[in-house]
């Protein structure tokens, strides 16, 4: 009788799905500081973007809100700050902005999803910085700004945040920016005026 409940218990466990289906990488950027993910960490998420912001939540202990409207279900407050007027929070999937709902964006394993807090104009919303590393070249990145396409270009003048002291520009050409730091330790970060921050690398 034991061995048959075993077995059985057993193949429930094989037949069950599993509760989270995919891992992504996160990152939540706030107002003035990052709430979650600095280096975009792997995340078990359920389904969708929606999901990565509750498991994000889960795992950096923050608070957020999502309103029912008619459109759908709509993240009208991360952490402290509350959309309201022209500002207020969206998200990008492998850089770009989708067209529809978090709840409609199904992602699949490796992607990376970035919630941010932005300001809208007459220009849109901020442009955001992704950092990387510059080939080969050690302790080199290169920095560039992405619109809401996904769309990169050179993010030139930006400046690196090394550790918590040092700070060195880039340079570049309109095809690349890059900035070479020197040996060092804690982690590199570009920001530049009207963008919103880039990740975090070693």
């Amino acid at each position: 009788m034991i061995r048959r409940s075993l077995a059985v218990f057993v193949a429930a466990l094989v037949i069950v799905p599993s509760a989270f289906a995919v891992r992504v990488h996160v990152r939540v950027e706030g107002k003035t500081q990052t709430i979650f993910g600095t280096t975009a960490p792997l995340v078990d998420v359920k389904a969708n973007a929606l999901d990565a912001l509750e498991s994000a939540s889960n795992a950096g202990e923050f608070y957020y809100h999502v309103q029912p409207t008619s459109f759908g279900p709509y993240v009208d407050q991360i952490a402290r700050y509350a959309a309201a007027g022209q500002t207020g929070w969206v998200f990008k999937v492998n850089g770009a902005s989708p067209p529809v709902g978090a709840d409609a964006v199904t992602l699949k394993d490796g992607d990376t999803v970035l919630w941010y807090w932005a300001q809208f104009g007459a220009a849109g919303g901020p442009k955001t910085l992704l950092l990387e590393r510059a080939g080969t070249q050690k302790n080199c990145y290169r920095v560039y700004l992405q619109d809401d396409t996904g769309a990169r270009t050179a993010a030139i003048d930006t400046v690196l945040h090394v550790g918590r002291k040092r700070t060195v520009p880039t340079q570049g050409s309109t095809q690349a920016a890059i900035a070479c730091v020197g040996k060092h330790t804690g982690l590199v970060r570009a920001t530049l005026a009207g963008a919103v921050r880039s990740n975090a690398l070693s």
